[in-house]
């Protein structure tokens, strides 16, 4: 990343890298969160989803490929906010951190820039994730729609609870959101680092962000995860199922299920995580390019 760029560029570009994100990675999040939020099958009866394939199969058999993408509008309305103030919370905080201009930052210091940006994503990301996931638990064509759409979900939400609805599950979303995102830019940082000298071309230079992109949204999927569960099970369940929030998830999973299904729908995301990532830094850094040519001074 540019580090002479103001957080105004972080925030445009980020917001450019989130919209690539989301085209390119929704699908996969439609069957994690299918796949975390499926109910235990009682005895006698079979499971749902067979795991990664299994629920990508049904999904297309019964829903069309559309069905891969319920629940899009939500993450694609508030992405570019999301991801914009993301990338401005770590341009800032890198900003607040040094001394001098010219001073390089830390792992644990670019860490540290990373974890403040995923701070300033949950006052939008909570309710989107929350309308997100219960769109897409939305099994089958022909099946009964609790919800139209992302506004119907949303206002159907606010005449339930009010807005403590809409925000249901932001404590477990900030705890998602703060370790990953400190370990995402790190991971970024540091493999841009490792694989691109000063007098790199601009084809080893792209290549370079593909892949340091793309680890970095592994990287940050395997620290988010867990949370990642907790949060979809806490934000999908009826009301009143869990009066204690977060710990009766925990309570109850680790009582049911044990520590792995913490894990819960892992392979579609790290599928997914890779390209989806490697797609955001890309947009990032062609659009932080672009702004550096025609603004300099911004």
């Amino acid at each position: 990343m540019s580090e002479k760029s103001s957080p105004i560029k972080y925030f445009l570009s980020g917001g450019f890298g989130g919209v690539c994100t989301v085209l390119s990675g929704h699908p996969m999040d439609t069957i994690k969160v299918r796949l975390q939020t499926m109910p235990l099958p009682k005895p006698g009866e079979t499971v749902l989803y067979k795991g990664t394939w299994d629920c990508f199969k049904k999904t297309v058999q019964l829903e069309g490929f559309r069905g891969l993408y319920k629940g899009m509008s939500a993450p694609l309305t508030g992405v570019a906010p999301i991801f914009a103030i993301s990338f401005f919370g770590f341009g800032l905080g890198k900003k607040l951190i040094k001394s001098d201009e010219d001073q390089v930052l830390t792992k644990t210091e670019l860490f540290a820039a990373g974890a403040f940006s995923g701070v300033f994503t949950t006052s939008i990301m909570a309710p989107g994730e929350r309308i997100k996931c219960l769109l897409q638990i939305q099994q089958g064509a022909n099946a009964p729609q609790k919800y139209k759409g992302m506004v119907d979900c949303a206002r159907q939400l606010y005449a339930e609870g009010g807005i403590r609805s809409i925000y249901k599950g932001s404590v477990a979303t900030i705890l998602r959101d703060v370790p990953a995102s400190g370990m995402y830019f790190m991971t970024y940082e540091w493999i841009k680092e490792v694989l691109v000298p000063e007098d790199a071309s601009n084809k080893l230079k792209m290549v370079a962000t593909i892949v340091a992109g793309g680890c970095a949204g592994i990287a940050n999927w395997l620290v988010g995860m867990p949370a990642d569960v907790l949060k979809s099970r806490l934000q999908t369940a009826p009301e009143g199922t869990y009066p204690n929030g977060m710990r009766d998830v925990f309570k109850q999973l680790m009582e049911r299920e044990g520590p792995l299904a913490l894990y819960k729908g892992v392979t579609p995301v790290m599928i997914r995580a890779f390209p989806a990532n490697a797609a955001c830094f890309v947009g990032f850094e062609l659009a932080i390019n672009f702004l550096d040519w025609v603004a300099p001074n911004l």
